[in-house]
């Protein structure tokens, strides 16, 4: 057994409808799948699909390694195994116990309940009859009891895998196998984007309980991860449309608005007492306005406040379910209130309404996710989540939705997801000197990437080398380079000024990683070449001094000179260059002094030539005098 949340059964008609609105052939249910690896018994090895229950804590993002038992009573786990005196409490050390048991004659709710009692940490379901993989999900009232209670995760698997487990069961075989949630869900990038398809009804019973319990519990960090940008959220509400031979009927009326265009089931299933389902359709496109008006001022994250606080202020109980009610809501958190009304419309009128014709239009199935048709159903990066609506599990669903390495900190919680590097740090490269380290936590798990530290980063495999490279580099554990200090003089084999590599300095020899021993000058006969030079070897360099005092030793050319012949050369040489220059000042200023003398020669030629005419120069109005012809 196992049903799914539904309307009266004259609403399932509209929603069969509604459902094949458009392309008919692209209305379609999606079973969400995890993978199951059987490790042994070799036989059975191999990778197989089960379908992952709508109840329970799947371990999105994680994996979880367990042995198979299928109990010798209570094979259909309808009952407590306690009467049974059967316990699956693994052993100290021992793997955790996977319950295969068979469907039918209960909930599957019962069957997970009774499998976690008994102490088993996930309950592997086999079906009776040789059909597709389905989705078990949660009953709509009876059996509902252990629903927000079951913490296990549960998977359907198919009747032919199922009588193959039991058959190595029988032969004494053990069967281990690897429950994998790591690819349920894409996480293609550094932002997860998911949905909550929920409804404003307050008197569903369980399952509104359990939405109104995860509002309220993941309400704070949904808003946290809103505003840092980690996160794109989007509520949307399911409705249905009635058929136009029953628009004039009494249900129609009550149920819908916009003349039978988005209806939605009694509250209470009975026509004559309290809210009618129009009253949710109502709520359900204020809501939807709420979250319109506050994404476009940049406040998505309102959404979760108003529904919160419209939930313990308008609740159906106590007879405020009202748009009044709502309006109040609306106006304390500060939204703007005629935006939100110009959203909402009027409900009366004989036409369609733009928000929840797109709300209708989203229910189908696109891409790889399928129709929504249960209620409430998460949606992560496009994929529909399965479970328990609770604030941890969906967490983690959100936190496997991150490209690896990107996810947020509240995702590497200790209480969210273990840490592979702190044991043998995962297997990755670590210096111990300085404690740098390639492994880098991650929700999934880990990766081995060479770390950047102070702003140098590190290259290499992860795996067995990583080096610091670039600028500041010798600032880290000295680069990985040689090191050593004597009598105060340190010296290293790293340069700031190369990329990567260690080299020895001049004055030492060796790999510039291990080591770099001195090289020994004076022995190797290198310098210290000169007639009557005595050479000392010292750590690094050397010294060599030359025969007599008088002598000084030039090292730049391996030479020894005469102190006082260098003293009176060097005087000598002073005298002449003192000379050379007061020679080339004198010249300087004779030139300086010839071009001035030439430049005003000049000058006052030009002046005296305006006033009066040179023996040279004519008049510029100067003209000569005309001859006249004889008449």
């Amino acid at each position: 057994m196992g049903t799914r949340l539904r309307p009266p059964a004259w609403c399932c008609a509209l929603l069969a409808l509604a459902l094949v609105l458009g392309d008919p052939a692209a209305a379609r249910f999606v079973v969400e799948k995890n993978s199951l690896r059987v490790t042994s018994p070799a036989a059975l090895r191999g990778v197989y699909e089960c379908a992952i229950g709508n109840f329970g804590m799947p371990q999105y993002g994680g994996t979880m390694h367990g042995v198979v038992v299928y109990p010798k009573a209570n094979g259909k786990a309808c009952k407590h195994f306690a009467d049974f005196d059967l316990s699956f409490k693994p052993k100290p050390g021992g793997l955790p116990v996977f319950l295969l048991v068979d469907r039918g004659d209960c909930y599957f709710t019962t069957k997970g309940w009774n499998a976690q009692n008994a102490g088993a940490a996930a309950v592997l379901v086999a079906d009776d009859k040789v059909e597709p993989l389905i989705t078990m999900d949660s009953p709509e009232s009876r059996g509902t009891e252990h629903m927000e209670n079951i913490t296990i995760p549960s998977a359907l698997v198919t009747k032919r895998f199922g009588d193959d487990l039991r058959k190595a069961l029988q032969n004494g075989d053990m069967v281990n196998v690897l429950l994998d949630w790591r690819e349920s869900l894409p996480h293609p990038d550094e932002r997860v984007e998911y949905e909550l398809w929920t409804n404003s009804n307050d008197e569903c019973g369980a399952k509104c309980d359990m939405q109104m319990n995860f509002v309220r519990s993941f309400r704070g960090i949904a808003q946290a991860l809103e505003k840092r940008g980690y996160t794109q959220f989007t509520p949307h509400y399911i409705t249905w449309y009635c058929p136009e031979a029953f628009i004039l009927s009494k249900q129609c009326k009550s149920q819908c608005i916009n003349h039978g265009r988005y209806c939605a089931p009694d509250p209470e299933q009975d026509f004559s007492i309290g809210y009618d389902g129009k009253d949710v359709v109502l709520q359900n496109l204020i809501q939807i306005c709420v979250f319109k008006v506050a994404n476009e001022s940049r406040k998505p994250w309102m959404w979760w406040d108003y529904v919160h606080d419209f939930a313990v202020r308008c609740p159906m109980k106590e007879k405020k379910y009202t748009r009044e009610c709502a309006n109040d809501v609306i106006k304390s958190l500060g939204l703007e209130f005629e935006k939100v009304n110009k959203c909402i419309g009027d409900p009366e009128a004989d036409k369609e309404n733009p928000v929840l014709k797109a709300e209708q239009d989203a229910q189908i199935g696109h891409g790889s996710r399928g129709d929504v048709t249960i209620l409430p159903t998460l949606v992560v990066n496009n994929r529909q989540y399965r479970g328990k609506l609770e604030k941890s599990s969906v967490l983690k669903a959100v936190c496997s939705g991150f490209e690896e390495t990107t996810e947020p900190d509240i995702c590497l919680r200790e209480d969210i997801e273990t840490n592979e590097c702190l044991e043998h740090n995962g297997g990755c490269w670590l210096d111990k000197a300085t404690n740098v380290s390639a492994c880098k936590d991650t929700f999934r798990g880990r990766v081995c990437e060479c770390p950047v530290v102070n702003g140098v980063k590190f290259v290499g495999d992860g795996y067995t080398h990583c080096e610091a490279s670039g600028l500041g580099r010798c600032q880290i554990n000295n680069g990985g380079c040689w090191k050593e200090t004597r009598n105060g003089k340190t010296v290293s084999a790293c340069s700031n000024e190369e990329a990567k590599g260690c080299k020895c300095p001049t004055g030492f020899k060796g790999d510039g990683v291990n080591s770099c021993e001195d090289v020994d000058e004076c022995k190797e006969n290198l310098f210290c070449k000169c007639k009557n030079c005595a050479c000392e070897n010292t750590w690094g360099s050397y010294e060599c001094s030359c025969g007599g005092s008088n002598m000084l030793y030039i090292r730049e050319h391996d030479t020894c000179i005469s102190k006082h012949s260098t003293s009176s050369v060097g005087w000598g040489f002073l005298w002449v260059i003192f000379f050379g220059l007061a020679l080339a000042g004198a010249g300087a200023y004779a030139v300086y002094k010839y071009r001035l003398r030439s430049y005003m020669d000049s000058e006052i030629r030009a002046i005296m030539a305006q006033y009066m005419p040179l023996e040279s120069q004519e008049m510029p109005n100067q003209h000569r005098p005309v001859e006249h012809a004889d008449i």
